[in-house]
């Protein structure tokens, strides 16, 4: 045992649980007024998937936007996985929770930084690797059975707007 309590890891830990807690509840019910998200991620974390051409246009980080245009948003403990459109093409993106560097909601003016650490970031988690193939498994079952009846997320046909949250940050 350790003589200190690491408070700044239980805090990330805490964050990264509101931040399942919202973006399930946005899962089943929309997104309400004028909430959106301005999501960055670090695109070197190894269980982030994104598609080849996205990865290569951004190999360190994306700010993804998820306010008029966004499709199956499925949550896990892991992460999420939903659909932005990138220029007219729909992309599914799976992102671990673990893998974001901010969450943002403009329209209250809420936001969080995680601190994010070199061994954490850069080489994954074989627990997490393990999790995320069983619930790949499971949410392909579950999404199978209540595709049909599961409304969209969508909320018009606006294409998703990548931002740089850089000229926002305060120095």
């Amino acid at each position: 045992m350790t003589g200190t309590l690491d408070y700044g890891s239980i805090m990330n830990r805490a964050m990264r649980f509101f931040v399942q807690q919202v973006l399930s509840e946005v899962s089943q019910n929309g997104l309400p007024g004028d909430h959106h998200f301005f999501i960055t991620l670090d695109t070197t974390y190894v269980g982030l998937e994104m598609a080849p051409w996205l990865h290569e246009r951004y190999p360190e980080e994306i700010t993804v936007v998820m306010q008029h245009w966004f499709d199956n948003l499925e949550v896990d403990d892991i992460g999420f996985s939903v659909t932005l459109n990138f220029g007219n093409n729909p992309e599914v993106l799976y992102i671990p929770y673990d893998a974001i560097i901010t969450f943002v909601d403009p329209s209250v003016e809420f936001g969080v930084k995680f601190e994010q650490t070199d061994a954490a970031s850069k080489s994954g988690d074989a627990a997490y690797s393990i999790a995320r193939t069983t619930n790949k498994k499971e949410t392909s079952e579950k999404t199978d059975q209540s595709s049909a009846s599961r409304p969209s997320s969508s909320t018009g046909e606006k294409d998703a707007d990548i931002v740089r949250l850089d000229e926002f940050r305060k120095q």
